[in-house]
C-alpha cells in the first residue's frame, strides 16, 4: 500500500461490511484552484457529486464520455467506482489504479473537474448503490453490456440491480455505442 493510500472496513448494516480502497491518482494533474463563479449560488457555486461506474470494457468507457460531455460541468467532482471481488489483490488494483488515473486526466482535459475514485468490493450492483449512498451524488452513471432483455432477466444485470435500489440518487444507464453515438468525445470535438 502506498503512502497516503487509505482502505478500511465500514459497517452499512448490522449484517453487512462494506471494503473499499482509495485510488491515489497522479500528482501529474495539475491542482486547479476552485473556479471563480461569482453569479452562481448554490449548487452550481459548490459543484455536485457525479458517480461513474467503471470497469475495464468499451461500454463503461464510453458511458464516461457521455458524462463528461452531457453532464459534467465546472466544479463538479467526479467519483469513479470500480466493483472488484477482492481490494486485497495488488494486480487488479494496479491495472485499476492505471485506469483511473487515465480518466481522471481525460476528465480534467475534457470537463475541466476534478476526479476522486475508489475501488470497492463485492458484487458490483449492491457496491456501487453502497457508494451512491455514501456519496450522494447528483446522479450514478453506468454503461450497459447490451445482453438484451432475456439474458438480463435470467442472469440479473448490475445496471438492472442499480436502477431499482439506488434510492440516493438518479441512474442513467447510457446505451452502448450501437444505439447511436460512436464516440461522444470525438463527435462533440469535430
Amino acid at each position: 500500500m502506498n503512502i497516503g493510500e487509505s482502505s478500511g472496513i465500514e459497517t452499512l448494516n448490522e449484517e453487512e461490511e462494506y471494503n473499499w480502497r482509495e485510488v491515489i491518482l497522479p500528482s501529474l494533474i495539475p491542482v486547479v484552484p476552485e473556479p471563480e463563479l461569482e453569479r452562481e449560488s448554490g449548487e452550481r457555486r459548490s459543484g455536485r457529486d457525479i458517480l461513474i461506474a467503471i470497469d475495464h470494457g468499451p461500454k463503461s468507457k464510453h458511458a464516461f464520455d457521455w458524462a463528461l460531455v452531457h453532464l459534467c460541468r465546472l466544479a463538479d467532482t467526479v467519483h469513479l467506482i470500480h466493483a472488484v471481488s477482492s481490494v486485497k489483490n495488488e494486480v487488479v488494483y494496479e491495472a485499476t489504479q492505471a485506469l483511473m488515473e487515465t480518466l481522471a486526466v481525460e476528465a480534467l482535459q475534457v470537463a475541466m473537474v476534478k476526479t476522486v475514485a475508489r475501488i470497492v468490493e463485492g458484487d458490483a450492483g449492491k457496491a456501487i448503490c453502497k457508494e451512491a449512498e455514501r456519496v450522494k451524488p447528483a446522479a450514478v452513471v453506468m454503461g450497459t453490456r447490451g445482453r438484451g432483455i432475456i439474458k438480463s432477466v435470467l442472469k440479473g444485470s448490475v445496471s438492472e440491480h442499480c436502477f431499482h435500489y439506488c434510492k440516493s440518487a438518479p441512474v442513467i444507464i447510457v446505451p452502448d455505442i450501437e444505439a447511436g453515438e460512436e464516440s461522444v468525445i470525438s463527435l462533440e470535438r469535430r
